[in-house]
Formats: C-alpha cells, structure tokens, sequence
C-alpha cells in the first residue's frame, strides 16, 4: 500500500486505483436497494418483532422469516419456567422509546464547511438520528434508550456518498478540530459506538450506508471491488446475480456491513468453508489522518513488507474509515444441503467435532447447541394440529428417549450445512454421519438442520421481547483450545450460578452454549446469560458484573478475550490481561504516529486508556 498516494522516494505519483484493470472485469448496474425500514429502539427490521397475546402465545410479527405471524404457544411458559419468573402478558415493562437526547454542541462551522461538497440531505442533526448512530446493541445499551438514556452522543450525522467525500469531510474535521466515529450497520455489541462522556469536540457519526455499491466484479480472477457501507444482504443478493459469492455469513448479516466486518475482525457462520473476514479481503481503501492508504493493484498473495492493510482488521474506527474493498469470491454453490444430529450430551458431541475436524470433512456449517438450547428450539416450535402431527411428534419422542435411552435433560443437537460440489457434499455428509454415529449420534434429518439455520435471524428479536417482561440477556463468546472447551464451558455455567446466586436476583439464571465454529487448533463457544429483573435495582449494572465475572473465568479456563465481537469498550479492562505492557505501548504509539490529534476518536479496546461511558439515568 501507498501513502497518500505518493511514491515518497521519487515524489512521483502512482497510477489511479485499478488503472491496470484486467479486461475481465464487470461493472453491475447500480441495484436499487429496497426500502427496508429498520428498528430505532431494538434488533433488526421495523416490521419485525416478538408481541405476546393476550392467550400467552407469542407472534413474531412481519413474514420475513419461517416463524413469522405464526402462533408459538410454548415460548413465553419456556422461559417463565426456566427463568422461575412470572413472564407474562400482563407483566410488562413498558419501553419509553424515545429517552431525551443530549443537546448537540455547536456544530455551524463544522456544517458550513461540509455544504461546500456534500448535499442538505448527507447532514443531519435530527436528534434521533444522531441517537442511533450513538450506541450499537449491546444489552445495556438498548435498556438506556428504552429505559433510561444516553449521556453523550454525536453532535452530526454525516452520509458520504463516495470515497472523495470521506476524504474531504476528513479534511473539514481536521480544519475545525472535530472527532470522527464511523459508523455501519450499528450491529455490535461491544460500546464500540458509545462515546465518552470527556469528549468536549463536536463528534461527527460518519454512516457509511450510502456507500452500498458493487463497483466491479471480476468472474475470472474471482475478486470483486465493494463499498465498505453494503450491508450483507446487498452483498448476497448482488454477487448472486452474477453466480457467485462471498460466503461470510455472520449472525448480522442482514444489517452489518463489509467495513463493519474488518474493523471488527469478524467470522461467519461459514467460514468452515470460506474463511473469516481476514480470509477473504484482499486489500482495501482506508482514509486516515494522514492520507489515503491504497494501491493501484491487487494480487493473490504477496511478501511486500510490513502492509498497513493488516493494521485495520480489527481497529474499531480507531485508525481511519475504511471506504472500499477488494474481496475473495467462490462460485454459489453446485449443492446445499441441511442436516441434524442429536447426541446424548455436549460432550460426545465436542468429541464429534474434534474427530470430524481431523477427518477433513467439516462442513460450510456445523454447531452444536447444549441442552438448553435445544430445548429453547422446540419451544419456538408452532403448535401441532392434526392427529398426524402428534402422532410423528410422539414416535420421535419414543424413539429418542426411550429406544436409544437419551436423556432429555442431557442431550445436545447439532445442525449442520453442507456446501459445495455434488462429489464434496456427499463426502461430507457421509464421513460425518459416519462418525456421528460412533459418537452415540442420532439423525434428526434435514429439515430440523434447515429451521435450526434459518432461526438465527429470526431468534435475534428475543432479546428485546425478554426486556419488556422484565428479562434482561444477552450474548458473549470466546474461543478456545480443544482440550479445555468442555472445561471452560463448565466453569463458565457454575461462574455464573455463583454470581446469580451471591447476587440474591431474583428466579434462575439464563444460562446457554453453542460450539460454533471449529478449528485445527480449538473451538469457537458462543453463550447467552440472562435474568429476571423486575425489582432489581440497576439491573444493568447486575449484568455487566456478571458478564464480567464470566469473562474472567473464560481467560482462567483458557479461552481468548473474544472470537469475533471484538473488544470496543465493554471489554476494555481485560487487554492488559492478554497483552504485555511491551504490546500495549506498541498499539498506544501506532495510534500516536497515524493519528497524534485521535481524530478518529472511537477509543476502542484500550488504545486511549479506559473510556469513561457514564450511566443512563432515568
């Protein structure tokens, strides 16, 4: 990569961007991308969300996803009962969307500066909008806008629309001494977007969104060049037009973007298959303080010294804005195909994936889920109807529990997705089955694969139905080497009793574990923790000691600081525990030399020091 553009040596300057473009390249007409209007005060899609009848049941309103506008009776007595808690419909604690906005500091200056290139409609300082591009989704954060507030949020909002206009509302921050905070899909759930409540500068919120654009597609080199803003259903949708694909598939897919995946460092639910973020973006456009990182070419893979490009997989907006970048492609595959298997316990089924980990068949897909979350599954189940219904409901049943012996209270499920060539998925389905059954593992068929995939989008508006009914949750993850997964795991799930417990909360803990995502090395185990909070004082509080508590026993059992959320702020504390003072001095002083004045303000994972957030007051 370049420096401004610049050869320093010679002063003579590079060729554009792409200027050797191979011939193979495709330009896509622009897409008009549908109006689909998202939520201001919780997860995803305005039209989406879990309401509870006055029967009890619960609908997920809207008709995006395969448990939409269908009556789920079992859900909310699920987890009442898991819980010990009175969730019900008339115990709710209702949200007070929207919380008073803190005024905005004078940004006049600032504005008439940016009118010179950008139109009325790419500024704003309305004060909802500068409240959404203030926090992202964290627990404690939708609380705060439902509940309480948020003490200090950008000033502006900004909507570039094209690399050129990053560059100069950069250049208009420098000149007036303002901070710039990108800003994506606002998906995270670190306080990676919270500002701190010391910043006295006008903050500009920099949404990327309008940058959505495939800029070229390249079907013999298998790369293509993509606006850091495109969401990850645009990317899907635009790609597959053309017979390919990117294959990174986080849980956010449908509202986090390109830019947001690198600078979290993220991984997807197939990366088995495709690789994580790192995998997969071959080089990119960063504008920082100091100019625009760049080069006018790509290539597979190079020995070119040390590139900045590394600098920025995980850099939170801590370094600049990432504007553009060029990306691995595979074809969308000749097959898919879904699977299930149900094992006896978590354990055999971590002994499952180790062995079809050194098989070398693992699949685009393969989690499994402990106990309560296979049971969280069946209670998002409709209701049966007919006599045949309850009828196969009940041999399955039978042949579970009673013909194989499993435990219901032990067992543990695995779903599965299976990519590729027709020759590559029967090799996988038929190594993996194969060692599932040596493993006690029981075929659950296709169908159970297919929903158990399908409702990760779906079982993401939970969160906010358990708020309103007075349930505070939410989710964390870690990775970890294979001989102390099941350790951690355990260690985590009796850490969290204890707290729950000495904490004198009221009910049970929610407590659950998935293996996500598997490694040569290790595992990737994603958990969700929960309470009931009605009478709590300060539950947020009560929860982030307790994720807390459970972060310090996942560093003691072995287990990293995160596997793909990333640090932000929320887990800012615990760099100095996995870096040495040496590695920390390293990452203070990069900052100092690309950025001396944090123009870039986001101080995440610790570059600045702790950031004070303040708390949200009713």
């Amino acid at each position: 990569m370049a420096h401004d553009n610049r050869d320093n040596a010679s002063g003579s300057t590079l060729p554009p961007r792409g200027a050797r473009a191979p011939s193979t390249r495709i330009i896509p007409s622009p897409a008009p991308l549908p109006k689909d209007d998202e939520s201001l005060d919780g997860w995803g899609f305005a039209d989406t969300r879990f309401v509870v009848k006055p029967n009890g049941n619960v609908v997920l309103t809207g008709r995006r996803y395969n448990i939409s506008n269908v009556d789920l009776p079992s859900l909310l007595p699920w987890i009442s009962a898991t819980l010990s808690a009175p969730l019900s419909y008339g115990n709710r604690n209702e949200p007070h969307y929207p919380p008073p906005v803190p005024e905005a500091m004078d940004t006049s200056a600032v504005v008439a500066g940016l009118k010179g290139f950008l139109k009325d409609d790419q500024i704003s300082s309305d004060p909802l909008v500068r409240l959404r591009r203030g926090h992202g989704h964290t627990g404690a954060e939708i609380w705060a806008i439902r509940y309480e507030r948020l003490p200090r949020v950008p000033d502006l909002v900004v909507f570039p629309t094209s690399h050129d206009e990053v560059v100069k509302l950069t250049e208009v921050a420098k000149e007036h001494g303002a901070c710039l905070i990108p800003f994506g899909g606002g998906t995270n759930v670190t306080d990676a977007l919270r500002l701190s409540i010391d910043e006295k500068r006008v903050v500009l919120a920099v949404d990327m969104r309008r940058m959505n654009k495939v800029l070229w597609i390249d079907p013999t080199n298998r790369m293509a060049c993509i606006e850091a803003g495109a969401t990850g259903r645009h990317i899907v949708a635009e790609l597959a037009k053309h017979g390919l694909t990117m294959g990174h598939e986080p849980d956010s897919l449908e509202f986090s973007t390109l830019g947001g995946w690198i600078a979290t460092n993220a991984s997807g639910m197939k990366k088995n298959r495709y690789g994580n973020i790192e995998d997969l973006v071959l080089d990119m456009q960063v504008v920082t303080a100091r100019g625009v990182v760049e080069r006018p070419q790509v290539a597979p893979r190079e020995s070119i010294g040390t590139n900045p490009r590394n600098f920025m997989f995980g850099s939170e907006g801590n370094y600049g804005i990432i504007t553009t970048a060029i990306v691995k492609l595979f074809p969308v595959p000749e097959v898919q195909r879904y699977g299930s298997v149900i094992f006896p316990d978590l354990e055999r089924g971590l002994a499952f994936l180790y062995d079809l980990q050194r098989a070398g068949a693992v699949p685009a897909s393969v989690r499994v889920m402990d106990n309560t979350q296979f049971h969280f599954g069946q209670a998002l189940k409709p209701k049966k109807t007919g006599l045949l219904a309850h009828a196969k409901s009940h041999a399955e049943q039978l042949l579970v529990t009673k013909i194989k012996g499993f435990d219901p209270h032990q067992l543990a499920v695995a779903t599965i997705v299976f990519e590729g060539t027709k020759d590559e998925v029967e090799f996988q389905e038929k190594t993996l089955y194969r060692i599932a059954k040596q493993h006690g593992g029981l075929k659950a068929g296709a169908a159970n694969g297919e929903r158990g995939y399908q409702l990760t989008f779906g079982i993401a508006y939970i969160r906010d139905l358990t708020f309103e009914h007075w349930a505070i949750a939410e989710s964390f993850e870690t990775s970890v080497p294979w001989s102390r997964a099941l350790e951690l795991y355990d260690r985590v799930h009796k850490r969290v009793l204890r707290e729950h417990e000495q904490r004198r909360l009221p009910g049970k803990p929610f407590f659950t574990g998935r293996i996500t995502q598997v490694y040569p090395t290790g595992v990737c185990i994603y958990f969700y923790l929960g309470f009931y909070a009605k009478g709590v004082e300060d539950p947020v509080r009560q929860y982030s000691e307790m994720e807390h508590a459970a972060r310090e026993e996942i560093l003691a059992a072995g287990g990293s600081l995160s596997h793909h959320h990333g640090v932000g702020k929320i887990r800012q504390d615990f760099v100095k525990e996995i870096y040495s003072e040496g590695a920390r001095a390293f990452m203070r002083d990069v900052k100092q030399a690309v950025d001396p004045d944090n123009l870039f303000g986001a101080g995440n994972h610790g570059v600045l020091g702790e950031v004070k957030l303040g708390h949200g007051e009713g």
